[in-house]
C-alpha cells in the first residue's frame, strides 16, 4: 500500500497552477501581441520547472 505524502501534493499543485498560469500568459500575450505577458507567462513557466527541481529529489 501506497502512502501519499501531503506536501508531494501541494508541490503537484503548485506546479500545475503556475504551468497552467505561464501557459494562459504566454498565449494572451501572443494573441494580443503583448511582449510583457509573454514574459510574465515565460517567467511563471519557468518558476514551474525551478519547483519541480528542487521538490524532487
Amino acid at each position: 500500500m501506497t502512502i501519499d505524502w501531503r506536501p508531494d501534493r501541494e508541490i503537484r499543485r503548485t506546479v500545475l497552477a503556475l504551468g497552467v498560469a505561464g501557459l494562459t500568459l504566454i498565449a494572451t500575450g501572443a494573441v494580443l501581441d503583448a511582449l510583457w505577458l509573454l514574459g510574465i507567462g515565460v517567467w511563471g513557466v519557468i518558476a514551474a520547472m525551478v519547483v519541480e527541481l528542487v521538490y524532487r529529489p
